[in-house]
């Protein structure tokens, strides 16, 4: 159905696709896998109407397609759902659901009510409960991803883009996409589903085909695909291991203690303790108040209550500027909004954190900062056309890198890491195990809160389960499997 033909798109002095040639058919899942900034959502944007190729065509159904627009695209029947959130903060659920196309009475006024039965429509379409009246800003980053979903698959496309889909989906609603993504299948809807997630691809797609460096490596069938093969096609060499094999060494003394912490209608009761050399996970449905747990720790809940206490000192009365110098570093599930300035450069945003490392009476230590970054740059293998482009020019998975390396650098006693692998590639994560694991080693203390078992249980000393605002069990790694740590999290009987 589609074609992909010579496709090639530079920016400034990157290519970020290289002549690339490959074909979907219809009714199909094709995968699209690659490293970051391989050029999976370059090609996407581009199929969808929001970036132009340099040179090269893509072709639907026989006919070449240039689309100026992503509406123009919308109307060919081409839908996405993007990676980075592209949803309106200040406007309601359903505000957002009927962008472009608001329903009208008297030629004059919005239709309040048919906009909110169209959004009820669209959420039941994919299993939501969402209120539509609800602003998109109070939602967590999960119910906005689910909003961006029901957006898409209710413009009726014949052509579906899936960028990340369920990065910040919970077990339980990326069941439902998959189901959902099957029905639509069944009727004959071709789907672009770009994923870093081996296991989902290799369970949902009956393509795959691979980037790497903006060029096009090759497509395998489902039946021909495992995992070994993917990632080496991927990274160009053997993945010999996702999860660093940890030695299992007594923790040290005791970092961070948390009593009693609690915040109205986020969470209560919530105590816990973190020992250096400790990688202390936090497992949880969406919605549970682990991140909300992290941001008060941090000091950026004024609501909170409760003693958050740092080698013997008590931070509770201190502000959030306070406890990062005091040790305490945070990386944020959502990085556009709350880990990156988008508009300032790379190096601007590594030293935000650093400004008080980096000052040399009232200047900054240039010298200092970009040996700093360059060094971050090559531990983390940061891709970027230069240190001083706008951050907002790197894929999303180098985003997180510039998020990682800011904080890595204040050499933090304490660090909580929230989805810290969120959109990130294999190659990367892998990256990001072996530097939590050698920072564990150097006697800092973890805090884990993430989306994937898996990743918390290789990864983690001993985890924590929360939900509905409480923690409700621990589990040390020894005794802790998916199938207890699912139980728990839904308040099942063990």
């Amino acid at each position: 159905m589609i074609t992909f033909s010579a496709l090639t798109k530079t920016f400034g002095g990157t290519t970020a696709l290289d002549d690339v040639t490959f074909s979907l058919e219809r009714g199909k899942v094709h995968a699209l896998m690659g490293e970051n900034g391989a050029g999976k959502s370059t090609l996407g944007r581009i199929l969808a109407g929001i970036l132009r190729p340099d040179r090269g065509e893509v072709i639907i159904d026989g006919e070449p397609k240039q689309f100026g627009s992503p509406r123009e695209a919308r109307h060919g029947g081409i839908g996405m759902v993007h990676q980075e959130l592209a949803l309106c903060p200040d406007l309601s659920v359903a505000e957002n659901l009927s962008l472009g196309s608001y329903p009208v009475k008297a030629r004059l006024f919005v239709d309040s009510k048919s906009m909110e039965d169209r959004a009820r429509s669209l959420l039941g379409n994919i299993g939501a409960e969402i209120a539509p009246d609800r602003l998109v800003r109070d939602l967590p980053v999960a119910l906005q991803q689910v909003v961006q979903i029901a957006g898409a698959v209710g413009t009726g496309a014949d052509i579906l883009i899936f960028d990340e889909p369920t990065s910040s989906l919970s077990d339980t609603e990326t069941r439902r996409l998959f189901d959902l993504i099957a029905r639509m299948r069944d009727r004959g809807v071709t789907i672009l589903y770009v994923s870093h997630r081996m296991s989902e691809v290799l369970e949902l797609c009956d393509t795959i085909s691979v980037l790497r460096d903006g060029r096009f490596v090759g497509t395998l069938p489902r039946a021909e695909a495992d995992q070994d093969r993917v990632v080496q096609m991927m990274i160009g060499r053997q993945l010999e291991a996702y999860f660093p094999h940890h030695p299992d060494e007594p923790p040290g003394q005791e970092l961070l203690r948390v009593e009693s912490l609690a915040s109205a209608g986020r969470f209560s009761g919530i105590s816990f303790s973190v020992r250096a050399g400790e990688i202390v996970g936090f497992a949880g449905l969406v919605g549970s108040g682990r991140s909300e747990v992290a941001t008060a720790v941090l000091g950026l809940d004024p609501h909170a209550t409760g003693t958050v206490t740092l080698s013997g000192k008590d931070l509770s009365s201190l502000s959030a500027r306070q406890r990062m110098r005091s040790g305490i570093g945070f990386i944020p599930e959502d990085r556009k909004r709350q880990g990156l300035a988008l508009p300032l450069s790379c190096r601007m945003n590594f030293s935000l954190t650093l400004l008080d490392v980096l000052r040399r009476f009232i200047f900054l230590d240039r010298r200092k900062e970009r040996g700093m970054l360059q060094h971050s740059v090559e531990e983390l293998a940061i891709k970027a056309p230069g240190l001083d482009v706008p951050v907002s020019h790197l894929s999303g998975g180098n985003q997180q890198k510039i998020v990682l390396a800011k904080w890595l650098a204040c050499s933090s006693r304490i660090l909580f890491l929230d989805e810290p692998t969120r959109g990130v590639d294999v190659g990367a994560k892998a990256s990001i195990h072996a530097l939590m694991e050698r920072l564990a080693r150097e006697g800092k203390g973890l805090v884990l809160i993430s989306s994937e078992l898996p990743e918390l249980l290789h990864l983690s000393t001993r985890i924590l389960v929360m939900r509905e605002g409480r923690i409700v069990g621990e589990l040390p790694r020894a005794d802790a499997t998916q199938e207890r740590l699912l139980r728990m999290m839904s308040g099942l009987s063990p």
